[in-house]
């Protein structure tokens, strides 16, 4: 069946690598290099902060001091999410492929964890998709199944007409769970090639 539907996370498919960006930090910090990922993936106290900020329930400031604490002396706390996340950028080639898609008739959606609702590009958001769902503004994260179903709500489509792309494994298990077909995000070129015979879109 040609899908209808693409719907995506926004850091690490339409950005360049996120732990890329934290490693960039942990350098200009004298950090070992993992130690970001290493607390969010080990370290209880800095997932349930890193939780609070993507669900909405901690503010910004709050998971800074939090965050820099766990990360040991000498780390500041203010500006931390900007200096965490400094060195990712949009993707071109993903950005371009979203906005192709969408011209062609597919129906386009965003479903992002976010760190800090207002640090999307608005216009941006409103030029690439029919529908988004912003973690912190919805009062869910994923890998929670009901904001994959607010994503497929959003664009107007059943989970099953739609593809989910996210680069964390984690997070493609539920929306699989509802009926979507899910790509595990390594790097643009991979990922455009598989969706386009998906979409129905020339290669």
């Amino acid at each position: 069946m040609t899908l209808r539907g693409l719907l995506v996370d926004w850091g690490g498919v339409l950005t360049t690598d996120v732990f890329a960006s934290f490693d960039a930090f942990c350098a200009r910090e004298g950090l070992p290099p993992g130690t970001v990922r290493e607390h969010f993936r080990t370290d209880p106290s800095a997932r349930e902060l890193l939780a609070g900020l993507e669900d909405g329930t901690l503010p910004d400031a709050a998971f800074e001091a939090g965050f820099a604490a766990r990360l040991g002396p000498g780390i500041a706390a203010e500006g931390l999410i900007e200096r965490l996340m400094g060195d990712a950028g949009d993707d071109p080639a993903m950005v371009e492929f979203v906005r192709t898609a969408r011209r062609a008739g597919i129906r386009t959606g965003l479903i992002s964890n976010s760190w800090g609702a207002d640090r999307y590009n608005r216009e941006l958001l409103l030029e690439l998709f029919d529908g988004v769902v912003i973690s912190a503004e919805v009062g869910l994260r994923k890998p929670a199944p009901e904001i994959y179903a607010l994503g497929a709500k959003a664009v107007g489509l059943a989970p099953e007409e739609c593809a989910y792309v996210d680069d964390l494994p984690g997070n493609l298990k539920p929306a699989r769970a509802l009926g979507m077909t899910t790509l595990h995000h390594r790097g643009a070129a991979e990922t455009i090639a598989a969706l386009r015979p998906l979409l129905g879109l020339p290669a």
